[in-house]
Protein backbone atom coordinates (compact mmCIF):
# COMPACT_ATOMS: atom_id res chain seq x y z
CA UNK A 1 0.00 0.00 0.00
CA UNK A 2 3.00 2.12 0.67
CA UNK A 3 4.51 1.69 -2.82
CA UNK A 4 1.30 2.13 -3.90
CA UNK A 5 0.58 6.06 -2.13
CA UNK A 6 4.24 6.82 -3.61
CA UNK A 7 3.42 6.08 -6.70
CA UNK A 8 -0.23 7.94 -7.07
CA UNK A 9 1.82 11.14 -5.17
CA UNK A 10 4.32 11.06 -7.51
CA UNK A 11 2.02 11.10 -10.58
CA UNK A 12 0.19 13.85 -9.20
CA UNK A 13 3.14 15.51 -8.52
CA UNK A 14 4.39 15.65 -11.88
CA UNK A 15 0.70 16.23 -13.17
CA UNK A 16 0.90 19.21 -11.00
CA UNK A 17 4.47 20.52 -12.60
CA UNK A 18 3.34 19.84 -15.78
CA UNK A 19 0.21 22.12 -15.72
CA UNK A 20 2.12 24.64 -13.93
CA UNK A 21 4.38 24.44 -17.02
CA UNK A 22 1.83 24.89 -19.69
CA UNK A 23 0.41 28.01 -17.73
CA UNK A 24 3.38 29.54 -18.27
CA UNK A 25 4.08 28.25 -21.99
CA UNK A 26 4.07 30.84 -24.54
CA UNK A 27 0.33 31.03 -26.06
CA UNK A 28 -0.08 30.31 -29.89
CA UNK A 29 -2.97 31.69 -31.25
CA UNK A 30 -4.42 29.98 -34.16
CA UNK A 31 -7.20 30.84 -36.27
CA UNK A 32 -8.98 27.75 -37.69
CA UNK A 33 -10.96 28.06 -41.07
CA UNK A 34 -13.74 25.76 -39.65
CA UNK A 35 -15.95 26.52 -36.58
CA UNK A 36 -15.77 24.25 -33.92
CA UNK A 37 -12.03 23.40 -34.30
CA UNK A 38 -10.39 22.38 -30.86
CA UNK A 39 -6.72 22.33 -30.08
CA UNK A 40 -4.87 20.88 -32.22
CA UNK A 41 -3.23 16.78 -31.59
CA UNK A 42 -0.45 17.89 -33.53
CA UNK A 43 0.37 20.74 -31.54
CA UNK A 44 0.14 19.03 -28.19
CA UNK A 45 2.21 15.86 -29.37
CA UNK A 46 5.00 18.70 -30.73
CA UNK A 47 4.97 20.82 -27.72
CA UNK A 48 3.81 18.74 -25.24
CA UNK A 49 3.20 20.19 -21.61
CA UNK A 50 5.85 18.30 -20.03
CA UNK A 51 8.53 19.83 -22.89
CA UNK A 52 10.44 22.64 -21.99
CA UNK A 53 9.66 24.22 -25.72
CA UNK A 54 6.13 23.75 -24.09
CA UNK A 55 3.87 25.58 -26.17
CA UNK A 56 -0.30 27.01 -25.27
CA UNK A 57 -2.80 27.31 -27.97
CA UNK A 58 -5.84 29.36 -28.22
CA UNK A 59 -7.70 29.06 -30.73
CA UNK A 60 -10.76 30.49 -32.47
CA UNK A 61 -12.45 29.43 -35.62
CA UNK A 62 -14.24 31.74 -38.94
CA UNK A 63 -17.35 29.23 -39.98
CA UNK A 64 -15.61 28.30 -43.55
CA UNK A 65 -18.04 25.44 -44.91
CA UNK A 66 -16.36 24.82 -48.29
CA UNK A 67 -12.81 24.76 -49.32
CA UNK A 68 -13.76 26.62 -52.88
CA UNK A 69 -13.27 30.02 -53.72
CA UNK A 70 -16.67 31.53 -52.88
CA UNK A 71 -16.30 29.73 -49.52
CA UNK A 72 -13.09 31.55 -48.73
CA UNK A 73 -14.86 34.83 -49.59
CA UNK A 74 -17.41 34.15 -47.22
CA UNK A 75 -14.93 34.38 -44.58
CA UNK A 76 -12.38 36.86 -45.33
CA UNK A 77 -13.57 39.75 -43.04
CA UNK A 78 -13.83 37.35 -40.08
CA UNK A 79 -10.14 36.93 -39.60
CA UNK A 80 -9.07 40.33 -38.38
CA UNK A 81 -11.51 40.15 -35.55
CA UNK A 82 -10.60 36.56 -35.00
CA UNK A 83 -7.16 37.53 -34.37
CA UNK A 84 -7.72 40.82 -32.39
CA UNK A 85 -9.84 38.02 -29.81
CA UNK A 86 -6.80 35.71 -29.56
CA UNK A 87 -4.64 38.89 -28.74
CA UNK A 88 -7.11 39.60 -26.00
CA UNK A 89 -6.60 35.99 -24.83
CA UNK A 90 -3.47 36.54 -24.19
CA UNK A 91 -2.06 35.16 -27.60
CA UNK A 92 1.87 36.67 -28.33
CA UNK A 93 1.77 35.33 -31.92
CA UNK A 94 -1.07 34.55 -34.61
CA UNK A 95 -1.22 31.88 -37.05
CA UNK A 96 -3.77 31.23 -40.07
CA UNK A 97 -4.72 28.04 -40.22
CA UNK A 98 -5.89 27.69 -43.39
CA UNK A 99 -3.30 26.63 -46.60
CA UNK A 100 -6.34 27.42 -48.88
CA UNK A 101 -7.59 29.99 -47.62
CA UNK A 102 -4.42 32.16 -47.81
CA UNK A 103 -3.03 31.35 -51.25
CA UNK A 104 -6.07 31.27 -53.42
CA UNK A 105 -6.09 34.97 -54.36
CA UNK A 106 -1.88 34.29 -54.85
CA UNK A 107 0.97 35.57 -52.99
CA UNK A 108 0.57 39.10 -52.92
CA UNK A 109 -2.76 38.44 -50.81
CA UNK A 110 -1.39 35.93 -48.75
CA UNK A 111 1.09 39.03 -47.87
CA UNK A 112 -1.66 41.19 -47.50
CA UNK A 113 -3.79 38.91 -44.44
CA UNK A 114 -0.57 38.63 -42.99
CA UNK A 115 -0.27 42.32 -42.37
CA UNK A 116 -3.87 42.59 -41.46
CA UNK A 117 -3.29 40.04 -38.93
CA UNK A 118 -0.58 41.95 -37.60
CA UNK A 119 -1.97 45.83 -37.31
CA UNK A 120 -4.92 44.06 -36.18
CA UNK A 121 -3.43 42.52 -32.93
CA UNK A 122 0.52 44.22 -33.02
CA UNK A 123 1.75 40.61 -33.11
CA UNK A 124 3.69 39.05 -34.71
CA UNK A 125 1.61 36.63 -37.70
CA UNK A 126 1.94 34.02 -40.30
CA UNK A 127 -0.28 32.13 -42.48
CA UNK A 128 -0.07 28.27 -42.92
CA UNK A 129 0.88 28.83 -46.87
CA UNK A 130 3.92 31.16 -45.35
CA UNK A 131 5.06 28.63 -43.33
CA UNK A 132 4.61 25.43 -45.78
CA UNK A 133 6.74 28.36 -48.58
CA UNK A 134 9.46 28.46 -45.91
CA UNK A 135 9.90 24.89 -44.55
CA UNK A 136 10.04 23.82 -48.55
CA UNK A 137 12.66 26.74 -48.46
CA UNK A 138 14.35 24.82 -45.84
CA UNK A 139 14.59 21.45 -47.07
CA UNK A 140 16.11 23.33 -50.22
CA UNK A 141 13.07 22.01 -52.57
CA UNK A 142 13.10 23.05 -56.08
CA UNK A 143 11.01 20.77 -57.94
CA UNK A 144 7.96 19.52 -55.78
CA UNK A 145 5.49 16.88 -55.97
CA UNK A 146 2.13 18.06 -54.28
CA UNK A 147 -0.66 16.43 -52.94
CA UNK A 148 -3.79 17.74 -51.30
CA UNK A 149 -7.34 17.49 -50.22
CA UNK A 150 -8.44 20.29 -53.27
CA UNK A 151 -10.59 20.32 -56.30
CA UNK A 152 -8.60 21.23 -59.45
CA UNK A 153 -9.94 24.66 -59.13
CA UNK A 154 -8.18 25.00 -55.77
CA UNK A 155 -5.06 23.17 -57.10
CA UNK A 156 -4.55 25.01 -60.13
CA UNK A 157 -4.32 28.04 -57.48
CA UNK A 158 -1.92 26.74 -55.50
CA UNK A 159 0.21 25.92 -58.40
CA UNK A 160 0.46 29.25 -59.45
CA UNK A 161 1.18 30.50 -55.67
CA UNK A 162 3.94 28.22 -55.44
CA UNK A 163 5.46 29.33 -58.68
CA UNK A 164 5.38 32.78 -57.49
CA UNK A 165 7.29 31.73 -54.57
CA UNK A 166 10.13 30.23 -56.73
CA UNK A 167 8.89 26.67 -57.31
CA UNK A 168 8.71 24.01 -60.01
CA UNK A 169 5.45 22.54 -59.56
CA UNK A 170 6.01 18.48 -61.33
CA UNK A 171 2.86 17.35 -60.24
CA UNK A 172 -0.42 18.30 -58.29
CA UNK A 173 -2.97 16.20 -57.89
CA UNK A 174 -5.98 16.34 -54.92
CA UNK A 175 -8.56 14.61 -53.27
CA UNK A 176 -11.42 16.50 -54.69
CA UNK A 177 -13.02 17.45 -51.20
CA UNK A 178 -14.97 21.01 -50.90
CA UNK A 179 -17.23 20.30 -47.71
CA UNK A 180 -15.36 21.02 -44.90
CA UNK A 181 -16.52 17.77 -43.12
CA UNK A 182 -15.31 15.29 -45.50
CA UNK A 183 -11.97 15.53 -44.61
CA UNK A 184 -12.71 13.45 -41.05
CA UNK A 185 -13.24 10.57 -43.90
CA UNK A 186 -9.98 10.71 -44.87
CA UNK A 187 -7.46 7.73 -43.27
CA UNK A 188 -3.84 7.86 -42.00
CA UNK A 189 -3.62 4.92 -44.53
CA UNK A 190 -5.38 5.93 -47.66
CA UNK A 191 -3.59 9.63 -47.05
CA UNK A 192 -0.05 7.98 -47.27
CA UNK A 193 -1.20 5.71 -50.24
CA UNK A 194 -2.59 8.44 -51.96
CA UNK A 195 0.88 10.60 -51.56
CA UNK A 196 2.87 7.45 -52.32
CA UNK A 197 0.91 7.06 -55.72
CA UNK A 198 1.53 11.24 -56.42
CA UNK A 199 5.34 11.27 -55.87
CA UNK A 200 5.30 7.56 -58.06
CA UNK A 201 3.67 9.97 -60.54
CA UNK A 202 5.97 13.22 -60.42
CA UNK A 203 9.29 13.67 -62.65
CA UNK A 204 12.28 13.99 -60.27
CA UNK A 205 10.85 15.76 -57.27
CA UNK A 206 13.03 16.85 -54.54
CA UNK A 207 10.49 17.50 -52.17
CA UNK A 208 6.62 16.95 -51.79
CA UNK A 209 3.93 19.18 -50.19
CA UNK A 210 0.97 17.87 -48.43
CA UNK A 211 -1.34 20.65 -48.63
CA UNK A 212 -4.55 21.34 -46.29
CA UNK A 213 -4.65 21.81 -42.81
CA UNK A 214 -7.45 19.68 -42.32
CA UNK A 215 -5.33 16.59 -43.32
CA UNK A 216 -3.88 15.24 -40.22
CA UNK A 217 -0.09 14.18 -41.37
CA UNK A 218 2.59 14.30 -38.47
CA UNK A 219 2.34 10.46 -37.95
CA UNK A 220 2.51 9.68 -41.76
CA UNK A 221 5.44 12.24 -42.66
CA UNK A 222 8.49 10.25 -41.28
CA UNK A 223 7.40 7.14 -43.14
CA UNK A 224 6.56 8.88 -45.91
CA UNK A 225 9.81 10.21 -46.34
CA UNK A 226 11.80 6.67 -45.98
CA UNK A 227 9.31 5.52 -48.66
CA UNK A 228 10.17 8.07 -51.26
CA UNK A 229 13.35 9.06 -49.99
CA UNK A 230 12.56 12.92 -50.47
CA UNK A 231 11.72 15.31 -47.56
CA UNK A 232 8.38 16.13 -46.94
CA UNK A 233 6.10 19.24 -45.61
CA UNK A 234 2.77 19.54 -44.47
CA UNK A 235 0.66 22.19 -43.54
CA UNK A 236 -0.27 21.89 -40.11
CA UNK A 237 2.83 20.21 -38.47
CA UNK A 238 4.73 23.30 -40.20
CA UNK A 239 2.72 25.95 -39.65
CA UNK A 240 3.49 25.12 -35.66
CA UNK A 241 6.81 25.18 -36.28
CA UNK A 242 6.72 28.45 -37.52
CA UNK A 243 4.41 29.47 -34.93
CA UNK A 244 6.44 28.43 -32.25
CA UNK A 245 9.26 30.11 -33.90
CA UNK A 246 7.50 33.67 -33.45
CA UNK A 247 7.26 33.05 -30.32
CA UNK A 248 11.22 32.82 -30.12
CA UNK A 249 10.97 29.14 -29.61
CA UNK A 250 13.59 26.70 -32.10
CA UNK A 251 10.08 24.77 -33.29
CA UNK A 252 12.46 21.52 -33.10
CA UNK A 253 9.89 18.34 -32.87
CA UNK A 254 12.18 15.08 -32.91
CA UNK A 255 10.44 12.22 -34.58
CA UNK A 256 8.88 14.01 -37.33
CA UNK A 257 9.44 14.58 -40.22
CA UNK A 258 13.56 15.50 -41.45
CA UNK A 259 13.24 19.36 -40.87
CA UNK A 260 11.57 18.83 -37.20
CA UNK A 261 14.39 16.69 -36.19
CA UNK A 262 16.68 19.27 -37.05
Amino acid sequence: MLVSRRHFAHIGLATVAATALNAAAPAMGLIFPPAGRGIPEEGTSMYPPSSPSSVRFLVEGLGLKTMTPDGYDAVLDRIAPAAQKLAQQGARAIVLMGTSLSFYKGAAFNQKLTDSMRQATGLPAITMSTAVVEGLKAVGAKRIAVATAYNDEVNARLEAFLAESGFTVQIVKGLGIEKVEDINAVTQAGLTEFCAGVFKNANQADAMLVSCGGLRTLEIIQPLEQRTGIPVVSSTRHALRAGARLLGLDGRAPGFGRLLSR
